[in-house]
């Protein structure tokens, strides 16, 4: 069985297609926008190279100017929402913010652009975040680190923990939410509906069932969520903080 080689959109040589003649009317940043837009409404099963080019008004085989296929479309919309991970660091040069600092607007800034493009989660392990966007947080990140005093492999293994966590916490609510949209149905009914069987199901739980009626009086569970996500984060930062200083 013939292995299939990877080949990336950001190590291509474009040269032939920068030098030959393209279509009028279209750029190759006028194509990602219309694909976030398409991925973000419709999700990744709706993409393709015909139904992108008829919500931008040209010919499928014009697209194949500026991209090989539809993988390196995805490629491109991935790299252009991590600019959503990326400002929330700040300017780079002159005085950078305290490590922890940095940690927890890269952890927030990855979560908020998980949850406002769920169909980014879908492709994470799929494809590598070689793009320019997701290397440059990613370089920030590691210095930070590295200033702080973190050396080695600990480097990696403290912000692989950063990032474990926060795609640990958002994806299944991603998941969750994905699942409530397909459903058509508002999150809040879907769990009153789910009250009565959880009831019967838990009875010889009963801790477990208190934390559910917890769960169920809270007014607005996306705040919930987010208290929950920023003790979860503290709490791995304190430990890190607690193993750099030993």
């Amino acid at each position: 069985m013939r292995q299939q080689r990877f080949t990336s959109v950001w190590a291509r040589d474009a040269a032939r297609r920068q030098t030959a003649r393209k279509p009028a009317g279209l750029s190759r940043e006028q194509i990602v926008r219309e694909t976030i837009a398409l991925l973000d409404a419709e999700g990744v099963d709706a993409l393709s190279m015909r139904r992108l080019a008829a919500r931008l008004g040209a010919a499928a085989t014009s697209l194949y100017w500026y991209v090989a296929n539809k993988d390196e479309l995805l490629e491109l919309a991935m790299d252009e929402v991590y600019a959503e991970v990326v400002e929330p660091l700040g300017p780079p040069g002159g005085e950078e913010p305290h490590w922890r600092d940095l940690a927890s607007r890269f952890a927030y800034g990855l979560r908020n652009m998980i949850l406002r493009h769920p169909w980014y989660a879908q492709q994470i392990g799929l494809r590598p975040s070689i793009g320019p966007n997701s290397l440059a947080a990613a370089e920030r990140i590691i210095l930070a680190f590295e200033r702080a005093g973190f050396a080695g492999r600990d480097i990696d293994h403290a912000v692989g923990a950063v990032a474990s966590y926060t795609l640990g916490s958002t994806l299944p609510e991603v998941a969750w939410r994905t699942g409530m949209a397909r459903l058509n149905i508002p999150e809040r009914e879907w769990s009153e509906q789910l009250r009565g069987e959880v009831e019967r199901s838990a009875e010889r739980f009963p801790a477990l069932l208190e934390k559910f009626r917890e769960w169920m009086a809270q007014e607005d569970i996306s705040v919930t969520r987010q208290v929950a996500f920023d003790f979860g984060l503290v709490s791995l930062l304190d430990g890190l903080e607690a193993r750099l200083r030993r």
